[in-house]
């Protein structure tokens, strides 16, 4: 089985990563796309030669991968993706015998973890808009509702919010996602020393979101363009929380 979890940038997603990584039927990729994306685009960002010099940059190279042989045989291939890095050949259609998954995050949550990585954020660098519409894509092609898990559930309630997303999955929840062992994996991307300091030193999810997200004028306002969509697949997540609020 191989799960396309379709996520934009912090929105948990590393950590969700950590979970699936911590089941013994389960291999993990993070984000094969993102050096094809940087080589592609010229996007300026942090590490960008690093990651550039270590992935296979070819977009329908890494398609073929993704789609051949798991690489430790595992039953379950669980890979991250970022719908903003597919800004080459690669598409919907691409990707037959997928399961899909979509991952989202408060807005207001979503941008200010990440104006705390880079000085500024645009549109563009969350994807919500592509995401959106690949959502509603898969949900035509399956006559349903694809699975959706908010951030904001999995930390209020990791075990009934994992456990709905397994069922949704159509696998069987394991404990063993909800805790794993500190430190760096060699299946982590080459920009982990920039982004992923904080899920290191982890050992699980973290506390449930405080209320409120205080943002600057100009962040304010993206948020403001991203929550449509957001609410758009918000509107099919999975759990029993209530939906995230800014």
């Amino acid at each position: 089985m191989r799960i396309a979890m379709w996520s934009g940038p912090r929105n948990l997603s590393t950590a969700l990563m950590r979970s699936f990584g911590n089941r013994a039927d389960t291999f993990v990729t993070d984000e094969p796309y993102y050096g094809a994306f940087l080589r592609t685009s010229g996007a300026d960002h942090p590490m960008r030669d690093q990651v550039i010099a270590a992935m296979d940059c070819d977009w329908t190279s890494v398609a073929r991968t993704l789609a051949g042989p798991v690489p430790d045989g595992s039953a379950i291939w669980y890979q991250k993706h970022m719908w903003h890095h597919m800004v080459g050949p690669i598409g919907h259609g691409d990707f037959a015998g997928f399961t899909h998954a979509f991952l989202i995050r408060a807005p207001e949550r979503m941008i200010a973890s990440y104006l705390r990585k880079r000085e500024v954020a645009a549109f563009e660098d969350f994807g919500l808009d592509r995401q959106a519409d690949f959502f509603a894509r898969e949900a035509d092609r399956l006559g349903r509702a694809p699975p959706v898990v908010d951030a904001g559930d999995i930390l209020a309630d990791p075990a009934a919010t994992l456990a709905a997303l397994c069922a949704a999955l159509g696998i069987a929840f394991d404990a063993a996602m909800l805790a794993w062992p500190a430190g760096r994996r060699a299946t982590d991307g080459p920009w982990a020393p920039h982004w992923y300091q904080k899920v290191e030193a982890s050992t699980g999810f973290g506390a449930p979101e405080s209320d409120g997200a205080a943002l600057p004028g100009a962040a304010r306002r993206l948020a403001e363009r991203c929550r449509p969509y957001y609410e758009r697949l918000a509107a099919h997540r999975v759990g029993a929380a209530p939906c995230a609020q800014p």
